[in-house]
């Protein structure tokens, strides 16, 4: 096994020269060509346009509106670093999505949960904060490094046959409810801090980010618990939102004296 030391540096190497820091000063394993993701994501984005229905063109102005507003009050190279394009969907559900390359899509079923531009304002500089924070590269990292260190223990221990399938079994579930998730689940609340900042900085209301989630647990539905999800519960969401609210209104408050002051039309 005299492998195993060759590997294990070789690995820790790695990791060593893909370290980044996020936008709130977090350290990132990021593995990934940006430029690869970006035109990942720019595929993806046709074919969902291809895929899915979408909706009408008022619903298109108005999130596009909103979109515009928080991209332009980014540093000039955020805004040229990405292709930002925001499309609304037909669907019921209330979700959104952010891809690499700046593209987001949102449906009509979560603008009608936020119901003031403020709301989708949150929303929408949520999914930018996903793209800023590079949480798609850091995500895909994560799983090829935990894969490794999987693949790693199963040489190491020799085990084989329905043995060594349940214990390549438990180290996997270990993983994902250790690793994975609540990795996930880091993202989630980052860019729920970096997209208030956004908003705020937009001239957004960023109050209006806890009363969305106030509609949104208003809305229900079945959750599973919060360590076996990918998302942190609202009360979670909505008390991290609250933690940094008072830096969230000074922002905003600057940004209305400095004359961000968006008025997106609801249709």
């Amino acid at each position: 096994m005299r492998w195993i030391k060759p590997l294990a540096i070789g690995a820790l190497s790695l990791a060593l020269t893909a370290c980044a820091t996020s936008p709130t000063g977090r350290q990132q394993l990021t593995l990934v060509s940006d430029a690869q993701l970006n035109q990942m994501g720019a595929q993806a984005f046709d074919q969902y346009q291809q895929d899915l229905p979408q909706a009408g063109a008022a619903e298109q102005r108005y999130a596009q509106c909103i979109a515009d507003a928080i991209v332009t009050a980014l540093p000039a190279e955020q805004q040229r670093a990405q292709d930002w394009q925001i499309r609304v969907f037909e669907s019921d559900q209330a979700n959104a999505f952010a891809l690499p390359g700046g593209y987001m899509g949102i449906n009509t079923g979560l603008l009608n949960v936020a119901r003031t531009q403020d709301q989708v304002a949150a929303v929408v500089g949520h999914e930018i904060g996903h793209v800023l924070a590079r949480h798609a590269n850091e995500r895909v990292s994560t799983q090829t490094a935990t894969q490794l260190g999987l693949s790693v223990l199963s040489s190491v221990s020799g085990m084989q046959g329905p043995a060594g399938e349940q214990m390549m079994g438990a180290l996997g579930l270990g993983a994902q409810y250790g690793v994975l998730l609540p990795f996930s689940r880091r993202h989630e609340s980052e860019a729920d801090v970096i997209g208030l900042r956004l908003m705020a900085d937009a001239g957004f209301d960023p109050r209006a980010s806890v009363t969305l989630w106030q509609n949104m647990e208003a809305a229900g539905g079945a959750r599973p618990p919060a360590w076996m999800s990918t998302h942190p519960s609202q009360g979670q969401r909505m008390a991290g939102l609250q933690a940094n609210m008072d830096d969230a209104v000074a922002r905003y408050e600057r940004a209305r004296q400095a004359g961000r002051t968006p008025n997106c039309p609801r249709p």
